[in-house]
């Protein structure tokens, strides 16, 4: 579970932001997690290569977490990666998705690099049996 910075956006987050200075500036602000109802397709893929967590709700609950805020500014929103859920307070829950690989990423704390030295040994097994379908130079 997720105790820290959390940006709750309003709908198309991201849009117009192709880059990955956009995702870089929200990181190094502190965050870690932005909610909104939709991300634009270049920004999620940016924010999950760069460590920030988009969690997509439906529009219905980010309302819901709106109201929230306005009526109590400490109100705890609990994001929980393993179990893809978002809780708002005690009252209210939702599923988020995210693509495995990324999630396994961003649980062990992994970048794309990182993941395959992680493999190292599963990459030289695999080499290791598979060496007769490889040229010979």
């Amino acid at each position: 579970t997720y105790s820290g910075k959390i940006l709750v956006a309003g709908r198309n987050f991201g849009c117009g932001s192709s880059r990955e200075h956009a995702a870089w500036a929200l990181y190094d602000y502190g965050f870690r997690v932005i909610v909104s109802s939709f991300f634009a397709d270049i920004f999620r893929g940016n924010a999950l290569n760069n460590g920030l967590l988009p969690v997509q709700v439906s529009e219905s609950f980010l309302q819901s977490i709106f109201r929230a805020v306005a009526q109590d500014k400490d109100v705890v929103l609990e994001i929980d990666l393993q179990e893809q859920t978002i809780r708002l307070g005690d009252s209210m829950q939702e599923t988020f998705d995210i693509d495995a690989y990324k999630k396994l990423c961003m649980v062990n704390g992994y970048d794309d690099i990182d993941y395959l030295l992680s493999m190292q040994e599963e990459i030289a097994d695999f080499e290791q049996k598979s060496s007769r379908y490889f040229l010979k130079f």
